[in-house]
């Protein structure tokens, strides 16, 4: 089911609209919070209703529209209706922020990974990516006016792996050719691409690192995070950019975590 929350200085056409993938928690609840902050209209787009309903209540009032439409991103069919729905409520689409992912089984040898969990963190991250980007890109190129901005949430693991963790890091990596290849693509119709590649964002899947994560070295050790809210205004301000300006590529991260030299 989907919910709409609506305020009194909403003026049609006037507000900007997005989709936030994963919207339900950690990164994609703040970004799509900092977003409707910012009087966004926004679809929050998750799995499950109730976390999608509090990432809603959790904007101020007075902000932009929050839309709730529950969707797996592997699923095509949830992806057309998703992308459905914010063309019926909105009547565009400014940018598709490509958050939803999974680590999958964490600490699992390679040896040891079943092709099932292999599977799910590859439909999850890789082609649920690869769909919504699809979906936002058909709009965008006939939508008038034309264009948009698609922002994809990429992850340190984009460039250095973790241990076990090779379908994260797989997928991750190949998100960063997606990236580009749907960056070069869009261009001809005012489609700008980008990637936000994130480190250590104190979510509650980066809860561990701070009492210890496994280390290139064996060892387990603490590791510092920065606060979520920081990647949020990073993904705005790479939102609000003029379509004749991209940020590519970002790097965001606590800044003593083990990255530049990890290994």
């Amino acid at each position: 089911m989907n919910t709409v929350r609506t305020t009194d200085e909403e003026s049609a056409g006037v507000r900007k609209a997005a989709v936030v993938t994963g919207a339900g928690s950690g990164i994609g609840r703040a970004v799509a919070v900092e977003l409707l902050t910012a009087g966004w209209s926004v679809a929050l787009a998750g799995r499950r209703p109730e976390p999608l309903a509090e990432t809603a209540a959790a904007a101020p009032a007075g902000g932009g529209t929050a839309l709730t439409v529950r969707a797996d991103v592997s699923r095509p069919q949830d992806v057309a209706a998703l992308f459905g729905a914010v063309r019926d409520r909105f009547g565009r689409l400014d940018l598709l922020f490509n958050n939803a992912g999974t680590f999958g089984p964490g600490g699992v040898p390679v040896e040891d990974l079943p092709y099932e969990a292999w599977r799910h963190v590859v439909d999850t991250n890789l082609n649920g990516a690869f769909l919504c980007a699809q979906a936002a890109y058909r709009q965008m190129k006939e939508q008038d006016p034309r264009g948009g901005r698609i922002i994809n949430n990429g992850s340190i693991s984009a460039h250095t792996p973790r241990p076990h963790s090779v379908a994260y890091t797989a997928t991750k990596h190949a998100l960063t050719g997606l990236t580009k290849s749907l960056s070069l693509d869009g261009r001809p119709y005012g489609i700008a691409v980008g990637q936000i590649d994130i480190g250590n964002a104190a979510t509650d899947m980066t809860a561990g690192m701070q009492t210890g994560a496994l280390q290139a070295n064996g060892e387990t050790a603490p590791e510092p995070v920065m606060d979520v809210a920081d990647v949020a205004r990073t993904v705005r301000h790479m939102a609000e950019l003029p379509l004749e300006a991209n940020v590519q590529f970002a790097t965001v991260m606590a800044t003593a975590m083990p990255y530049v030299g990890r290994g």
